[in-house]
């Protein structure tokens, strides 16, 4: 009765230790792509967990230079794998963690109702005066966008109406304040809940551009912070993956 009564009190002193184990924060280097999901998974996140995500949004290829010089991130999430493949390989990385939380989908955008159709025509047909896409050295989906021109051999024609922005973000706010009629955009930047949010899209074929799999991997900073991995762990969970799907993107079996 003895040892019941001991194992009784040990099993009250575990789950009280662990519900009073204070919330920790984790600071997240986000790829402005997934900014929409990202906000909407830190909420439910912070919920699930009572630990809170902060996220700071931009150009995947700016972040990479950032945390090379030292920033105070704990955990990457890039719209490519390259990056988060070399922090690794560079020792500025958990090994073993990176893993693909979601794989984009590029949309070519207007703002306005018809003006672009499903088959992306209006690139050939070239009556607009600034196409918007995003820096293809900093931004992934900036990079898909020069392969798609150069596989439809409109690389040169267009180059002159080409107006770059640093992020996606960036592009995207080029487009819907109508200072370029259209642009390259992440899928997820106009769509919500399995329908284009506005405007007209044409969802560009995968196979016309390299995979925009997009890799979150924990820093050497999160390392001994709870709250990475913790957030990790979510991000590979059912809840996210809903979220994710919900904005238009791929999920990777984990």
């Amino acid at each position: 009765m003895r040892h019941h009564r001991l194992r009784l009190v040990l099993s009250l002193a575990a789950i009280s230790l662990a519900a009073s184990a204070p919330a920790a924060e984790v600071q997240v280097a986000v790829a402005a792509n997934f900014t929409a999901p990202m906000q909407a998974i830190a909420r439910q996140f912070e919920q699930a967990t009572g630990h809170r995500a902060v996220a700071s949004f931009g150009a995947t290829g700016q972040f990479y230079a950032q945390i090379k010089n030292g920033a105070p991130f704990d955990v990457f999430l890039a719209a490519d794998d390259d990056r988060p493949a070399r922090l690794e390989a560079e020792g500025q990385a958990v090994p073993g963690s990176r893993f693909t939380y979601a794989v984009g989908t590029l949309a070519l955008w207007s703002a306005r109702e018809g003006y672009v159709d499903d088959q992306g025509a209006v690139l050939k047909q070239g009556g607009f005066r600034h196409l918007s896409i995003a820096n293809p050295k900093a931004a992934p989906y900036g990079l898909a966008a020069t392969q798609v021109l150069a596989r439809l051999g409109l690389a040169d024609a267009i180059k002159p109406k080409i107006v770059e922005g640093q992020s996606i973000a960036q592009a995207y706010q080029f487009v819907a304040s109508g200072n370029a009629e259209l642009g390259f955009v992440a899928l997820s930047q106009v769509y919500k809940d399995g329908r284009l949010a506005a405007g007209s899209a044409w969802l560009v074929p995968g196979s016309m551009h390299d995979p925009i799999r997009q890799d979150a991997v924990i820093l050497a900073q999160g390392r001994n912070n709870p709250a990475a991995q913790a957030f990790v762990d979510y991000l590979k969970g059912p809840e996210a993956a809903r979220i994710i799907q919900s904005y238009g993107y791929e999920v990777s079996a984990q």
